[in-house]
């Protein structure tokens, strides 16, 4: 199901988020926080419903919530001051006040192929959009690795290809024994090595098969704090 509102959409089925027509990078949080107040809207719900919702059988703080509702009024291009999506109530919760409508249908890629990355015994399929690659449980591709940090890479999965890019990591990112010090095209085949671990990007036909690796050597010093 695809939703639009001001000049946004989201996309339920692939777990994206769009703005003027760009992918919006975001937490799987964030998506569940847009999902929650959408599903509510235009009636306002409580803050402790939201942390029901979004952080099920999990304690966190209410700066927590606080700091996700900034980040989505940034995704969304809302303003606290001045909103015309998401209201505060104001020692209550939030309410979406946008007018939400059907965005039809997605048009699929101009190709058929599937992208995915390889880690260990773990094959992780990626959908259009960003790939957030780190120690953070958050992370679309979750690495336990001390050398990793909470948000390392991003791979991007677009219409034209795919690319890395470092996030600002303390240890680096490298791409087939190269550091990323720019969003990178990635082939199919290429190994991506964060901390000690070793990612292998790849693109399938439909009837392609999978296949296995294991960590690579350490990257870019020393371990991540």
């Amino acid at each position: 199901m695809r939703q639009a509102f001001g000049d946004c959409v989201l996309d339920r089925d692939r777990r994206e988020l769009t703005r003027g027509g760009a992918v919006v990078h975001t937490s799987p949080k964030l998506l569940a926080l847009l999902e929650v107040l959408i599903d509510n809207a235009p009636r306002a719900i409580t803050k402790d419903d939201i942390h029901k919702a979004v952080w099920p059988d999990t304690f966190v703080a209410e700066a927590t919530l606080t700091s996700l509702v900034a980040e989505l009024r940034d995704a969304i291009g809302d303003d606290a001051r001045a909103p015309r999506l998401l209201r505060t109530v104001h020692g209550w919760g939030y309410a979406f006040i946008g007018d939400v409508g059907d965005a039809g249908s997605a048009r699929r890629p101009p190709d058929s192929s599937s992208y995915r990355v390889i880690v260990g015994d773990r094959e992780i399929a990626l959908a259009h959009g960003g790939h957030i690659i780190g120690r953070s449980p958050d992370a679309a591709i979750f690495v336990d690795d001390s050398g990793v940090s909470r948000q390392h890479a991003r791979i991007t999965i677009a219409a034209d290809g795919a690319t890395l890019e470092d996030l600002g990591s303390k240890n680096g990112t490298a791409l087939d024994g190269q550091a990323v010090a720019a969003p990178t095209a990635l082939a199919d085949g290429s190994l991506i090595v964060v901390g000690a671990t070793a990612l292998k990007f790849r693109v399938f036909a439909p009837s392609s098969s999978t296949e296995t690796i294991t960590k690579g050597p350490r990257y870019g010093g020393a371990e991540q704090r």
